[in-house]
């Protein structure tokens, strides 16, 4: 056997060009309905109502009550419309009073630093008294407790204040 009847020999090079396919344009399916018109413009009228909008209404059916004696029977009501419940005020500023100046005196009794606190307890403290649903014992315990803290506070700060030398 020669070397060329044991060797497959290479295909031929197709003489088309090789390209993308040619896109195929199927018919529309029966689901599909195609449109009888052109498509109007954007603003164009496509009919429906002719009348311009502040014309006057035609009044179709009378709306008076039905003279006294004459109606069949009462109707009965399907619903009632209640007004809802008014919600109750809210309440418990003097208690959120009384925690940040409960929690002002706990941070001054160690740093200056927590006045801000103390006098976030106090603020709101003055808020709930003008509150007339407000706890007003709660309030002035407040009150009180933001105070001392803000006393304490101030002691940190002027016990800091003294404390520091002009050079360094």
């Amino acid at each position: 056997m020669s070397e060329d009847e044991r060797m497959p020999q290479p295909p031929l090079p197709d003489p088309r060009p090789s390209g993308p396919p040619s896109p195929a344009v199927e018919p529309p399916s029966p689901d599909v309905a195609l449109a009888d018109e052109p498509s109007p413009l954007p603003g164009a009228h496509r009919g429906g109502f002719l009348r311009l909008p502040t014309a006057p209404v035609p009044v179709t059916s009378q709306s008076a009550p039905a003279e006294p004696g004459t109606e069949d029977e009462a109707p009965t009501p399907t619903a009632q419309w209640l007004m809802p419940a008014p919600a109750e005020p809210y309440r418990g500023l003097a208690g959120w009073a009384l925690a940040f100046s409960i929690a002002g005196l706990a941070v001054s009794l160690f740093v200056g630093w927590g006045f801000p606190i103390g006098l976030v307890g106090v603020v709101s403290a003055i808020l709930a008294l003008r509150r007339p649903l407000e706890s007003r014992a709660v309030a002035v315990w407040a009150l009180v407790v933001g105070a001392v803290s803000l006393l304490y506070s101030a002691g940190w700060l002027l016990y800091a204040a003294g404390r520091i030398t002009v050079s360094g």
